[in-house]
């Protein structure tokens, strides 16, 4: 089920209405998926039908991205808001201490989620915030261009380079280790998702001084790393399970720096066994 959420979330200005959309599948325990910058639920897609045999799967468009709208005027998309916006979120589906799994931004903002003990486990995929300053540098300037070129692209080109798998890999190798198993219209989505994300500016500019250095404890958490992450390099998951010593560390081999869709079965199944 597809629908959109609306809901109040405290702030600075008194209570502000939020609206996301969300897709809903399957039964058992609750699951949140958090996709990572300038995405869209659909990244998820791949390991959707495995997730929902066995949990209550709820992938979200965060704030400015894909169908849901910006953040209304006078709430930032920066860290701290936007894991108040998620907890409101799960109040609003009646939805308590929910599994999340998240990639990149996602990632980040599942582990921030359970610094605050508001989630049951974590599953983060090549989370963001375990960097180094040249390594947010570089992430941030590829980042920048990737979105860069998706405004300026016409849809008829974007459309014309989907469809044969040297020109999948030309607008998503960055992500993906394996973009020729992408489909054509998945590319075209998720290209016009990044050129159109309202969030996407605010988001990276919150993100410069943002570390995540904080152990969590009474949480499960499992860290998993792509072997071929060009966008968040995989020593970064070393520095991960130094923050977080109790963490489950998981090497996922030939996956990017978005795993899902390069092996879908594998990345189910870690988000499933961290998630028990």
């Amino acid at each position: 089920m597809t629908a959109t959420v609306s809901f109040e979330v405290p702030s600075a200005q008194g209570e502000r209405g939020v609206t996301l959309a969300c897709t809903r599948r399957g039964s058992g325990a609750p699951l949140l998926l958090l996709h990572g910058i300038g995405h869209h639920r659909q990244a998820w897609d791949p390991v959707l039908p495995a997730l929902a045999a066995e949990r209550d799967v709820i992938a979200v468009d965060l704030p400015g991205c894909g169908e849901s709208p910006a953040l209304p005027d006078g709430m930032a998309h920066d860290l701290p808001t936007m894991s108040a916006v998620l907890g409101a979120l799960c109040t609003a589906l009646e939805v308590e201490r929910p599994h999340v799994a998240g990639n990149s931004l996602g990632g980040l903002l599942a582990l921030d989620l359970a610094r605050a003990r508001l989630v049951r486990s974590v599953t983060a995929l090549s989370p963001a915030g375990f960097w180094n300053e040249a390594e947010r540098r570089y992430a941030f300037t590829v980042l920048t261009a990737m979105r860069q070129t998706a405004r300026r692209m016409p849809p008829p080109l974007v459309e014309r380079l989907a469809r044969p798998a040297i020109g999948r890999a030309l607008l998503t190798s960055t992500i993906y280790a394996r973009p020729g198993r992408r489909s054509p219209e998945a590319v075209i989505a998720e290209t016009r998702a990044l050129a159109d994300a309202q969030g996407f500016s605010e988001t990276l500019r919150s993100g410069r001084t943002v570390r995540f250095t904080d152990d969590i404890v009474g949480t499960p958490v499992t860290v998993a790393w792509g072997s071929r992450d060009r966008l968040l390099v995989p020593r970064q998951g070393v520095r991960a399970k130094k923050v977080i010593p109790r963490a489950r560390l998981v090497r996922l081999p030939g996956c990017g720096h978005v795993p899902m869709n390069d092996d879908p079965a594998l990345v189910a199944r870690v988000v499933l066994d961290g998630s028990r």
